[in-house]
């Protein structure tokens, strides 16, 4: 569906991935919910909308309508620099993990989207799903080698 600003519609969706530094598995808890309310708040402050959205343990993943009148890189810059103050701001004990106000890594993965973007949001929206069936095939019990039992 096309939106509209003054005297032009738009379709302009984009599919962006972007990690936490060192691609840590950080992402949990009430560090979740402050960042998807940080996001939220930041994609509605520069007219983003947020079509689909989902925080996995170590990246994020967005479907965004960006406004004609702003580049990609400016909207991931906006959000990746103020998400990671307001993220240090919110939780102080992240310093120490961290060493420096970069909470995100360098970069983001981004790829336009065409008027059928319901493939897209289908992926963005299973893809906890698929992580989570891997993680449990892939888990595997190790047993202590100091406790003497086998």
């Amino acid at each position: 569906m096309a939106e509209s600003l003054a005297h032009k519609k738009y379709v302009c969706k984009y599919h962006i991935v972007f990690t936490p530094k060192y691609r840590r598995k950080i992402i949990y808890y009430q560090l979740r919910a402050d960042i998807r309310e940080i996001i939220k708040d930041l994609c509605k402050w520069k007219g983003v909308t947020i079509i689909e959205g989902h925080l996995m343990s170590d990246h994020v993943h967005l479907l965004l309508s960006i406004p004609p009148k702003y580049a990609v890189s400016d909207i991931m810059g906006y959000l990746k620099g103020r998400s990671s103050m307001m993220i240090f701001e919110r939780h102080a004990n992240l310093k120490y993990k961290f060493g420096s106000k970069h909470f995100w890594a360098t970069g983001y993965y981004v790829s336009t989207v065409g008027l059928n973007s319901a493939t897209v949001e289908k992926y963005i929206r299973d893809q906890e799903k698929a992580d989570q069936i891997e993680d449990r095939l892939t888990t595997k019990e190790y047993v202590d080698p100091f406790k003497g039992g086998r």
